[in-house]
């Protein structure tokens, strides 16, 4: 499992962030059609919220759940809120679900089992859970930590020749 202390990093900005969820919008906006939303809380819910404005869907949900406990390492998952009844009811036909990044695959599979028939899109993959997604736009080691604009404030880096 990576962490922020890997040697590989992968910093976002915001523009580039953007630029990125605009892509897999494009990407979904043939594929559908999608009755709603359900973002996985809470690295979803900037992404879905350029999804739904790009390809326009009204209807939004959120899961919650909790991989990440201390930044670093991803421990047991824990489902804090649950997608609303009448999403699942259909086991998740014309639900469209969003997420930032698909890591090791555990919390998609979460969702896949609570919504077999959604089709699950993320920003960002790492080969480990890629499998478990139906679209994504870029593709990362499993070694990198992805340093996302939520997560990051401004300050100097040093250049790579000096370990930068």
């Amino acid at each position: 499992m990576a962490t922020p202390h890997s040697e590989k990093a992968f910093p976002v900005s915001w523009d580039q962030f953007h630029r990125d969820a605009r892509a897999l919008a494009w990407r979904l906006s043939g594929q559908g059609p999608f009755r709603a939303i359900v973002c996985i809380t809470r690295g979803g819910l900037v992404p879905a919220a350029i999804v739904t404005r790009e390809i326009g869907i009204r209807l939004i949900d959120t899961v919650c759940i909790a991989s990440y406990h201390d930044y670093q390492n991803q421990g047991q998952l824990q489902v804090i809120k649950t997608i609303a009844p009448d999403l699942t009811a259909s086991g998740g036909e014309g639900i469209l679900v969003v997420d930032d990044l698909v890591d090791t695959g555990k919390t998609a599979k979460v969702v896949r089992d609570m919504l077999p028939k959604a089709h699950i899109a993320t920003v960002y993959a790492k080969p480990q859970g890629r499998p478990l997604v139906d679209t994504f736009v870029t593709e990362v080691s499993q070694d990198t930590w992805i340093y996302f604009p939520w997560d990051m404030g401004y300050s100097f880096q040093p250049p790579i020749r000096e370990g930068g």
